[in-house]
């Protein structure tokens, strides 16, 4: 007969999912008849794992180590905290390496062993207040649902809505976006604006056309919250179309010509505008638009607005305001009808003041997005709002990364906007070329949860003057959050947190009930403040759906916008993102592709 070992773990692994609509009476008698089921078998051989699909990936059973979290039941009195016992002659047996809850049987005090490294003291702090919380509660009326518990103390949830959402500053909120371009028009009408191949135009040109066209589409009946469509390459008359049509008091609604014809065609049916600009891309890749739409060829060579005024549109004439549209913005949606985000001039105005201005250097831009994303509305406007140059890059160049990184160097690009996998892919190129971007300040980044690569690091390390910042924000609020990565990559965690809120940004993360969770504990992600959108052009019961009732901000009337992403804070009052950032629905490859 052979004897055969089994190996017996002292700690027994308990796990249950809680209806947290029961009342605390029905949930303390389910976890006490698990505990006296557990008591039965108060060993538990580790040749199950083997057995059993849930046990197999645990590691603290494999590796013959404490549970993360453990509840210890002992016979002595406790003390109120404690530091985790590092060494084989604790007293107290641990049943969990990261932090153990250890009971008395018999006075109910309890005590945490914890370890110092990993978690702060604060944290055990709010954590023995929650617990206090609860069991003051329970003790008062045991028959209410365990969701309805209130956890925080008054202290702790006027810092997570008040404290955290301390964001209020000054801005134009009754300026249009347009108007921060006139201003630099105004002021430094020599200046160059716009490069592309072997054109330039200065602001006071630019300003020019874009007037010129203005007063033509005016003449053809735009209005202000009018969508208006534009369907160009990457060019000098692209950007005069998006001015123009502003001016002109309209919303931009871009479509890709790269995007098959058919989606085109969809957001038309959706938007209905009654004009769409184009060139001779454009005009093919949308076909035939119908009789109630009218295209306007930006590339004719006479065109019909050539001697029209070229003073600015007056807005009070036009009875434009900043509570009027800016674009209206489809999200790339693989499955049902993409949703068009209606923006503000208001809004987008506030995310351009919440960065410092007075005294801004001015940067050599690089325009890289295509204008189906909010992040092209930032490439544009953060340059000219500082009266800086915006080098637009050609559709050959922006597809083919080593030449994109030729191009960065050659124009001497100081700014950068680009998505994660962007980004990443501009790195790898970098290191296999080795080519230095003496010029390169400012690296922006989003769209995705940022990841930090070692070629990401190396970059960065040998471009010490440039910064990365770590930005969030869906489409239908543009910008939430940034974090300005630390000046040493040696210092950059792997996955960074994704910031603090922008100017008048307010941010909540929220339980199924819409209560806020305690600091540190994971929460849907809520955004009210100046950036959230109007809501979803056409579709009133998704817009009440997703845009909804702001209890917290005290304002009467606001809202705030439900993401659907995970998200916690970290001890220094950063967000960290776990949720996916990609919205239900969306098709990752028409992202990364446009981008």
């Amino acid at each position: 007969m052979r004897a055969v070992e089994v190996l017996v773990a002292s700690v027994v692994p308990m796990q249950m999912t809680i209806d947290l609509g029961r009342d605390f009476a029905g949930v303390r008698r389910a976890v006490a008849a698990e505990c006296a089921d557990l008591r039965e078998h108060d060993s538990f051989p580790r040749e199950l794992i083997a057995r059993s699909p849930t046990l197999r990936g645990k590691e603290a059973l494999q590796s013959r180590r404490p549970w993360p979290i453990g509840v210890t039941v002992t016979a002595n009195s406790c003390s109120a905290a404690g530091d985790l016992p590092s060494g084989p002659n604790s007293e107290t047996a641990l049943s969990g390496d990261f932090l153990t809850c250890e009971v008395c049987a018999l006075d109910g005090s309890f005590r945490w062993h914890f370890d110092a490294s990993r978690v702060a003291p604060k944290q055990i702090d709010r954590m023995t207040q929650h617990l206090q919380n609860l069991l003051c509660a329970v003790i008062a009326d045991a028959q209410q649902p365990v969701a309805r518990v209130e956890l925080l103390s008054s202290e702790e949830r006027a810092y997570l809505l008040e404290e955290l959402n301390r964001t209020a500053a000054p801005y134009p909120s009754e300026r249009c976006i347009h108007e921060l371009f006139e201003a630099q028009a105004r002021q430094a009408a020599d200046a160059v604006a716009v490069v592309h191949a072997d054109e330039r135009l200065s602001y006071g040109e630019l300003n020019a056309r874009a007037n010129r066209l203005a007063h033509h589409l005016i003449a053809l009946g735009v209005r202000p919250d009018q969508p208006v469509a534009i369907c160009l390459q990457r060019s000098p008359a692209m950007v005069v179309g998006l001015l123009a049509i502003l001016k002109a008091g309209g919303a931009y609604l871009p479509l890709d010509p790269s995007y098959p014809s058919g989606r085109l065609r969809q957001v038309l049916e959706d938007a209905a505008p009654r004009l769409v600009l184009a060139d001779a891309a454009g005009r093919a890749a949308l076909g035939d638009v119908g009789v109630d739409v009218r295209v306007v060829d930006l590339t004719t060579v006479t065109p019909p607005w050539a001697n029209l005024p070229a003073s600015n549109p007056d807005a009070r004439a036009l009875g434009l305001t900043s509570r009027h549209l800016a674009y209206v913005i489809y999200t790339s949606e693989s499955l049902g009808t993409p949703k068009g985000v209606e923006m503000s001039h208001g809004s987008l105005v506030n995310l351009l003041w919440s960065s410092p201005k007075l005294g801004a250097p001015k940067r050599r831009t690089l325009q890289f997005t295509t204008l189906n994303f909010g992040v092209s509305f930032q490439e544009l406007f953060s340059c000219w709002r500082d009266g800086g140059l915006l080098v637009l890059a050609q559709e050959e160049t922006r597809a083919d990364f080593s030449a994109l990184l030729e191009f960065v160097w050659g124009e001497a690009i100081e700014r950068l906007f680009l998505p994660f996998v962007a980004l990443n892919h501009f790195a790898e190129v970098w290191g296999a070329k080795g080519v230095l971007l003496p010029s390169l300040r400012e690296i922006y980044t989003g769209g995705e949860q940022l990841r930090v690569t070692p070629m990401l690091k190396s970059f960065f390390e040998l471009h010490p003057r440039a910064r990365l910042i770590n930005q969030y924000g869906p489409t239908e609020t543009h910008v939430v959050t940034e974090h300005h990565l630390a000046a040493d990559p040696a210092c950059w965690p792997q996955l960074p947190p994704i910031g603090r809120p922008i100017a008048n940004t307010r941010v909540y993360l929220l339980d199924s009930h819409g209560e806020p969770v305690p600091f540190g504990a994971v929460g849907e992600l809520y955004i009210g403040g100046a950036g959230v959108a109007r809501g979803y052009l056409n579709r009133p019961e998704l817009t009440a759906e997703r845009f909804v009732a702001d209890p917290f901000s005290g304002e009467a009337g606001a809202r705030m916008y439900r993401t659907g992403d995970l998200a916690r804070y970290l001890p220094a009052g950063d967000l960290e993102l776990l949720g996916p950032q990609r919205r239900p629905g969306e098709d990752p490859r028409l992202r990364d592709r446009a981008r």
